[in-house]
This record gives C-alpha cells, structure tokens and sequence, in this order.
C-alpha cells in the first residue's frame, strides 16, 4: 500500500544504552512532532539495548512510557541486527562510540553518534569512510546545530548583520567540585571512558567557534591555521579539567577580508553560571565589526541572544534586538537533531548540511592537536582504530 502524501515519514530508532542522554534524547522523541510545526515526521522507538542487563532495559522502557511494541535487548549485536530499527542513536560513553558506530555500520544501520564522534581524528575518518562506501547516513549529535535559535545566528552571520565577524569567544563550564561531586569512575573524570573537560564539554565551545568562523563560510571553508591551548589535569585522574584554546582562521566571515580568532574554554571547577540565576554574562560573543551578537546559557542549550549594534559617530543609534529560545512540548531540544536525520533519510541524504561529516573531522582534529599540546592520552585500546577490539 502507497503512502498518503500527508502521511508522516516514519522512521524507527533503536536506542544504544540508557543512561541520562540516553533518557533525555528518548523523551524528546516521544514528544509530538506536531507540537514544534513538524508533523511532516513521526518518530518510533522500537528498539532499546543496554550491554549490562535485559532488566535495565525494561525499566527503562517502562519509565519512559515507550509504546509497544519496542524490542528490549542485553546485546548491542542484537539490536543492530533487529530489521525493524532504522537508524541507531548511539548514547554510549564517548571511549566505545567507534566500536559501537561501527558495528551498527557494519549491519546496515544508519547512525546518530553522540558528541564527541570519536576519543581521536583516525577513528572519525574509519566511521566517515565505512558510513559512505555502504551507503549509510552517519551523523555527530551535536544537538546545538539543529536548535532554531543557532540556526537563526549563522543566517545572521551570513547575512551580515554585524559586519565581517572578527572574533568568537566561547565558554562551556559547569561549576562541579570534583573531589565532592563525583567517584573516580564517573565518566566525566574517567580516563578509561575518555573523560574531561575536553571531549565532554569542550566540544561546545569549538562548535560555537567551527559554526560561525567556519560553517558560515559560503565556499572554501578553511581549518584554523593556527592552534594554542594550556590544559590543567585533575591529579587523581590525569584528566583534563581545564582547558582553554586560542584558534587562528586564515579567513572571517561573510567578507573574508581579514583573519579571525576564536576563544574556545571549558572548566569542570567553574561555571558560567555561578548563581544559576542568569545574573552572568553571555557564555558567547560573536564580534564583527558593525556589532555583536551575545549568547546567553549554557552553549550547548542556548536560552537567548542579543544583537548589538556597533555605534556609528553622526548617525542614529540602533536598538538592541533581543530573542529568547523556545522548546515546545517542554522538551529539552534533542528532537530538532532527530527530526534533522529523519528528514535527510528521507530526502536520500547521507549526512547533514547542518552536522557536515568534514566538519566533524576538522573538530576532532583541533581536540587531537589540543591533547597532544597538553600530553593527554587515553589508554591504548580506546585509542585503537582496530575493529572488532573487546573494550
């Protein structure tokens, strides 16, 4: 039987692991596309695995509310050969995400792979490289890129709104006491699940720099050519808990007239929002030379951004024009990157124009040159680009 023209394009996700991102991502799933003006897509969860326990996964399906019928697996094996799973969201720590991305690879499965794609740059060019010779759509979830409110930013960008961009300064900082708050084997400190502030949360602040001093680039799209980073380690780990990043672009944006810098910092110990009140500054400005745009929140769930215009000497002073970000179906935001994969399956597409697979790889190769720069390593066999290799 043929489709309806107005029938919703399903597709069926298998759901790798069910820890907190995992719960998060799932939730935003079971939300009514409808509720965000995208009723164009229906999602399906029909598959959960978790590689610990049958019980877990049941919990989790009960906890959520998933219809039935959703498949309850203790093997990821097994639900990568489950036929009734389309695409697998992969919510494993980032230390197995190359293992796991490659198996779901390897039985046909499109993927969506939780930040960060990879631990290193070699293991994200084996994913690009195996996603496109089967033909498979792979994708980093970078939630960031798919909220509305950025996407509105880098058309901004574009447009000029502010002139030629000049300059990018990031923060993402949480504000933990790691001693207090977390074991030596949580995953944020965790050497053996790639942990740090690098990876975990770094990523946000580089994304920020790659989507405007390089997404918004029309053509020609250049990596930094210049990187310089200081790193500070948490002794009882050797994980990074405090790095920060100076990066040189050989071009800005929309002009290209002159170099751009961005300012990418990421701390476990201080937070961008001491008071979690708001009373803070942005945790991102984008400077050009007719203005700025500052960003308010956390980078990866940005709340709000105000556009400031530059003040002209002789002419009439513009107002300040302020946005707020709004999450219908009071979810957290993880759907725009559901509803963005969906809507690339069904065009035929097999990355994302928002999430591009190159820039993926250009990301990871800033945080493999930041590592170097700091003497961080993660142990051999998560560093590996063997496949299969037992972790």
């Amino acid at each position: 039987m043929s489709m309806a023209r107005n029938d919703p394009w399903k597709v069926n996700w298998g759901i790798m692991a069910t820890g907190g991102i995992a719960k998060s991502f799932t939730k935003d799933l079971l939300i009514d596309p409808a509720s965000r003006g995208a009723a164009d897509i229906l999602h399906i969860v029909s598959a959960v695995a978790s590689s610990s326990s049958k019980v877990r996964v049941e919990q989790f399906i009960a906890e959520l509310g998933i219809p039935s019928p959703c498949a309850a697996y203790d093997s990821y094996e097994d639900l990568a050969r489950d036929p009734n799973v389309d695409i697998i969201y992969i919510a494993t720590p980032h230390s197995h995400h190359f293992q796991n991305t490659m198996l779901a690879l390897e039985h046909g499965k499109h993927v969506l792979c939780e930040k960060p794609f990879t631990v290193n740059a070699a293991q994200a060019k084996i994913l690009v490289e195996t996603a496109r010779k089967k033909g498979l759509f792979l994708m980093e979830a970078v939630w960031t890129r798919c909220m509305p409110l950025c996407v509105q930013i880098r058309d901004l960008v574009r447009a000029g709104e502010i002139g030629e961009v000049l300059r990018v300064t990031a923060d993402t900082s949480v504000g933990s006491d790691l001693e207090k708050d977390w074991s030596l084997d949580h995953r944020m400190v965790n050497m053996e699940l790639a942990g740090g502030a690098l990876l975990d949360l770094g990523i946000y602040s580089l994304t920020w720099a790659f989507q405007i001093l390089y997404h918004t680039l029309h053509q020609d799209r250049a990596p930094p050519s210049a990187i310089s980073s200081q790193m500070i380690k948490y002794p009882t780990t050797g994980a990074d808990e405090s790095t920060s990043i100076l990066l040189e672009f050989p071009r800005s944006t929309p002009g290209g007239k002159f170099k751009s810098h961005a300012v990418a910092t990421t701390s476990i110990r201080v937070s961008i929002d001491p008071d979690e009140k708001g009373t803070a500054g942005p945790s991102i400005r984008i400077q050009g030379t007719d203005g700025e745009i500052q960003v308010y929140g956390y980078a990866f769930r940005p709340t709000k951004y105000k556009i400031i215009p530059r003040k002209i000497a002789g002419q009439p002073v513009k107002d300040v024009k302020e946005v707020d970000a709004v999450f219908p179906g009071t979810g957290r935001g993880m759907y725009w990157e559901a509803d963005e994969a969906a809507r690339c399956l069904r065009a035929g597409e097999r990355e994302s124009a928002y999430m591009p697979l190159s820039e993926s790889l250009a990301i990871m190769e800033v945080m493999d040159e930041v590592r170097r720069q700091g003497g961080l390593k993660y142990p051999e066999s998560i560093e590996s680009t063997q496949y299969p290799l037992q972790l």
